[in-house]
């Protein structure tokens, strides 16, 4: 078997210590897919192409690729930045008129909601930060093998409703759709499966030093960070899916 060729659509740049000792998001996501494929018991390989869409607004050929995984970002995925309203319009055409795959992560999973026809915006609950549990829907359940989650979470946007075609994969307290999914076209989660507590600490610590966290928010969310996650299991789940859609 070829290697898969995916390619992953940077939506920002990581802290300065999460730079320095893990690389851009397109390797922290490498780092995590090698995890899964550590999980198999088959030969599979892949070759990871990256894509600034943010300052260099570069997107790859479909011809030349099996996959897409969109990252996370600090952006908001509803403003209408010229950067922001390309990649949802690439998104919406990959999905509408291609059989490529396509993963999403946090801000990433927002964009395929709102390419979709979604409602995103500001939650109201607020913030979600640090390891959290989401709880599954039947249908999460079913994909995952599990009732529930732990996953980081980092961010204050959602998406609110489920674009027609697709399933809810799961909620949390504070968030109503914590996951996308269609088979074959579409598997997107909220929270970060990619993070674990070394990059959740460097942001909180840097959003405390830039007042987004308040000192008690900072403290409760560090004594979270440390907690068992998911994200291999995430991982395994996000090959399974690549593989029966390219399959």
């Amino acid at each position: 078997m070829p290697p898969f060729r995916l390619a992953i659509l940077e939506c920002d740049t990581p802290v300065p210590n999460v730079v320095k000792e893990r690389g851009s998001y397109g390797s922290v996501f490498e780092t995590l897919l090698s995890k899964g494929i550590a999980q198999r018991d088959d030969n599979l390989n892949f070759c990871v192409l990256k894509y600034d869409v943010v300052q260099q607004q570069k997107y790859p050929d479909l011809s030349d690729i099996d996959g897409i995984l969109i990252t996370g970002s600090k952006h908001t995925a509803f403003a209408d930045d010229a950067w922001i309203v390309a990649l949802v319009e690439y998104i919406k055409q990959v999905l509408t008129t291609s059989n490529t795959p396509v993963v999403g992560i946090c801000f990433g999973h927002q964009i395929i909601g709102r390419a979709l026809g979604a409602k995103t915006g500001v939650a109201p609950g607020g913030w979600e930060i640090s390891v959290e549990k989401v709880n599954l829907s039947a249908e999460g359940e079913k994909l995952f093998g599990v009732p529930s989650l732990n996953l980081h979470q980092m961010h204050r946007d959602e998406v609110a409703t489920v674009p027609e075609g697709l399933i809810c994969l799961g909620s949390s307290p504070r968030c109503p759709v914590q996951g996308l999914y269609k088979p074959k076209s579409v598997l997107s989660l909220q929270a970060h499966p990619e993070f674990d507590d070394f990059i959740m600490t460097e942001i909180l610590h840097v959003r405390h030093n830039q007042k987004i966290f308040n000192d008690d928010m900072f403290s409760e969310a560090l004594t979270r960070s440390g907690n068992s996650h998911d994200g291999v299991l995430i991982s395994t789940k996000i090959w399974n899916f690549f593989l029966d859609a390219v399959a």
